[in-house]
């Protein structure tokens, strides 16, 4: 389904000391470009903030007056779109994903989805809403208070018919506080999470789109340590993916060429360790037979 993205980077981050949060890092990337690489197939993205350096295009706009809260700040993002669907994100979420992202689009609330965290709590700028009913409840609540300035989230949310998801644990966590930047920062850098956090940053970091096969890599990069040498493992892997951008270039299929390379070199480094395995038998078998002929 076609949607449109709003990301709200404004707020005045007072938990952070006024610190700008969107540009914060975890994982050696800024906490919006984070939330942006969730839905990168959006027909338009709309950040509502002030302009900074981002991983991919979006249009840029502010609430006015600067600083005049959620609703009034969703009501400027809601003016740069046109689609029919509309998903909405605040730009400290270093845990979302993209799966979480498809099911709030695809879930079959009358008036959109909304996730649900773990504690139970509402999250509506972690939600995908269907535009008309949007647009209709903002102009209503413009018209009863006069102006968005300062109205909460929930005075625009209730009156709208949303289901809600759950999915998983850490989708909605949010840096509010510095020590939940250093959580986050830890939370990546885990036994279980770190090489998927790492490959996915490289990955945006190198502007590569494809599903890394990180067992079948992780063990050639074993094998040529093994049977060749240590210094093998990262120079081997490096040609693979040298090897797979040429298959690639030529209109091979980047992960069947990533996995064919892999297969190549994983068997030459398992030849190459089998012959020294049978160099070394050979030399101990000839050292007792030098020992025997000794002796006789």
């Amino acid at each position: 389904m076609s949607y449109d993205a709003i990301v709200l980077a404004g707020g005045a981050a007072q938990r952070l000391g006024g610190a700008d949060k969107p540009a914060l890092s975890v994982g050696g990337r800024a906490l919006l470009d984070r939330v942006l690489d969730a839905c990168p197939d959006a027909r338009t993205t709309v950040v509502v903030g002030g302009r900074r350096p981002t991983a991919r295009p979006v249009r840029w706009t502010r609430e006015d007056p600067p600083g005049g809260g959620p609703v009034a700040a969703l009501d400027a993002g809601l003016r740069g779109t046109t689609a029919e669907l509309v998903l909405v994100l605040s730009a400290d979420l270093p845990f979302l994903d993209r799966e979480t992202v498809r099911a709030l689009l695809d879930a079959p609330g009358p008036d959109g989805a909304m996730l649900r965290d773990p504690d139970g709590r509402d999250q509506p700028l972690v939600a995908a809403y269907r535009t008309e009913p949007l647009r209709r409840e903002i102009a209503l609540l413009a018209t009863e208070h006069g102006n968005l300035t300062g109205l909460p989230l929930r005075a625009l949310t209730s009156e709208l018919d949303l289901a809600r998801i759950t999915a998983q644990p850490l989708a909605s966590f949010d840096c509010d506080t510095w020590d939940d930047l250093a959580a986050a920062r830890a939370r990546i850098r885990e036994h279980g999470t770190v090489l998927d956090q790492w490959i996915t940053a490289a990955k945006n970091e190198l502007g590569l789109d494809l599903d890394v096969d990180v067992k079948t890599l992780l063990d050639l990069a074993r094998d040529a340590a093994h049977g060749v040498a240590r210094p093998a493992a990262p120079l081997t892997t490096f040609l693979v993916g040298y090897s797979a951008a040429q298959a690639a270039a030529t209109g091979a299929d980047p992960a069947q060429a990533v996995a064919e390379a892999s297969r190549k070199a994983a068997d030459l480094a398992l030849r190459w360790a089998a012959e020294a395995e049978a160099d070394a038998g050979t030399g101990a078998e000839g050292d007792a037979a030098a020992e025997q002929n000794g002796s006789g």
